[in-house]
C-alpha cells in the first residue's frame, strides 16, 4: 500500500517514523510540508527525508507542491496532517476532495474538515468506494472511533461524555493537587509544552467542542456546528471553586457532553467525585459512552502527542490495508 503524507510537522513526521520502524506493508512515496514535497512512486527513502527534516527544515524540493502530489497518481492513500482550520477547514478540506474524488483513501488527524465538512466527504468516499477515516481527529490514542464502529456495533448510544482536552485536565490536575493558581498552573503547562503560547484554543473550551461536534456528526448523525455547542473554559476557575470541592471529596475537571435526547451539547467545567472514572490526572483524556446493551463503557488513554496521534492514524492505515487494500 502506498501513501503520500501532506503535513509533516510532529504527527506526520511521527507516522513516518512507525512505518520506518515497523515492517506495515506500507510505502511513502510522497510528503509534503509548507515548503517542499518530495515523490517517488517506488518508495522514498524515508530515513533520508527525516534526516532532511531535520537538518533543513524542509522534506523535499521546494518545486515539488502539495497540489503536485495530490494529482499524482504515486499514492493509494492520502495522510492529511496539516495543522487545523477550525473556521475554514482550508487548504486541508481541498486536499481531502480531491484525493477522494481520484479514487484515494484518505486519513486524517485534521479536525476541520470533519467537523465542517463530514456528510459531504462521507458521501464523496462512497461515491468513489474509498475509505474516509478520522480516529485520530478525537482523543488522540484513544481507539473511540473503532470502539464505536466495531467494538460495540449494535448497542444503541444514547450519551457520551469525557474529559477531550488534556492541557485543561492538566491545568486543573495541578490546581487540585499543589493549590496552585489558574495562572501559575498554565505557566507551567507552557513551560512542560502541553499549552501553546496563545492557549485559547484550549482553555476557552474550543478545542472539546469540536471534538463534540465530530461525534455529534458521526454517530448521530445530527449536523451540529461549533455554534451549536454551549462552551465555558476553564479560564474562569478559581482556586477557592477547586478548595471548596476538595472539602467534600470532589474535584473539577473540563468535561464535554452529549445527549441528544434531551438536546444537550456543552462543554463546561464540572464538579465530579473524585472516584469518578473521568477523575483522570495530567494531559490523559477519558470518555465514558452509554449504550443500552453494554452499559457504561469508559476509555481512557493519552488525547494528544506525535506517538500518540500517529497510533491512530497507523491503526486507520491498517483497517484499510487489511479490509480494502493489499500488502506489498
Amino acid at each position: 500500500m502506498r501513501i503520500a503524507i501532506i503535513g509533516f510537522g510532529s504527527v506526520g513526521r511521527g507516522v513516518a517514523e512507525v512505518i520506518v520502524a515497523k515492517n506495515l506493508g506500507i510505502r511513502v512515496t510522497a510528503v509534503a510540508d509548507s515548503k517542499s514535497g518530495a515523490i517517488d512512486p517506488s518508495g522514498l527513502d524515508i530515513a533520508a527525508v527525516l534526516k532532511n527534516k531535520k537538518e533543513t527544515g524542509i522534506c523535499g524540493s521546494p518545486d515539488i507542491t502539495v497540489s503536485d502530489i495530490i494529482s499524482s497518481d504515486a499514492y493509494d492513500v492520502l495522510i492529511e496532517v496539516s495543522p487545523t482550520n477550525a473556521e475554514t477547514a482550508e487548504p486541508a478540506l481541498g486536499y481531502i476532495r480531491k484525493a477522494l474524488t481520484a479514487g484515494k483513501h484518505v486519513v486524517t488527524s485534521n479536525k476541520g474538515p470533519v467537523a465542517l465538512r463530514y456528510d459531504e466527504l462521507h458521501t464523496l468516499a462512497t461515491e468513489h468506494n474509498v475509505q474516509f477515516r478520522y480516529e485520530a481527529t478525537v482523543c488522540g490514542a484513544i481507539p473511540l472511533m473503532h470502539t464505536i464502529e466495531s467494538g460495540i456495533a449494535g448497542n444503541t448510544i444514547s450519551r457520551l461524555y469525557g474529559v477531550f482536552n488534556g492541557t485543561c485536565n492538566y491545568i486543573l490536575t495541578r490546581m487540585a493537587e499543589e493549590g496552585l493558581t489558574y495562572q501559575q498552573a498554565l505557566l507551567e503547562a507552557r513551560e512542560l509544552g502541553y499549552a501553546e503560547a496563545d492557549p485559547t484554543y484550549d482553555v476557552k473550551g474550543i478545542d472539546a467542542a469540536i471534538k463534540l461536534v465530530i461525534l455529534a456528526n458521526v454517530v448521530w448523525g445530527i449536523k451540529k456546528t461549533l455554534a451549536d455547542v454551549d462552551i465555558v473554559g476553564i479560564d474562569g476557575v478559581t482556586s477557592a471553586a477547586i478548595a471548596l470541592a476538595e472539602q467534600e471529596d470532589q474535584t473539577i475537571r473540563l468535561i464535554g457532553e452529549i445527549d441528544p435526547a434531551n438536546e444537550i451539547l456543552r462543554v463546561s467545567p464540572t464538579i465530579l467525585p473524585k472516584s469518578h472514572p473521568l477523575v483522570v490526572r495530567g494531559t490523559l483524556n477519558a470518555v465514558t459512552i452509554e449504550t443500552d446493551l453494554a452499559g457504561e463503557i469508559t476509555l481512557i488513554g493519552k488525547g494528544a502527542g506525535s506517538s500518540e496521534t500517529a497510533s491512530a492514524i497507523i491503526s486507520d492505515l491498517l483497517f484499510i490495508r487489511d479490509c480494502h487494500g493489499r500488502r506489498d
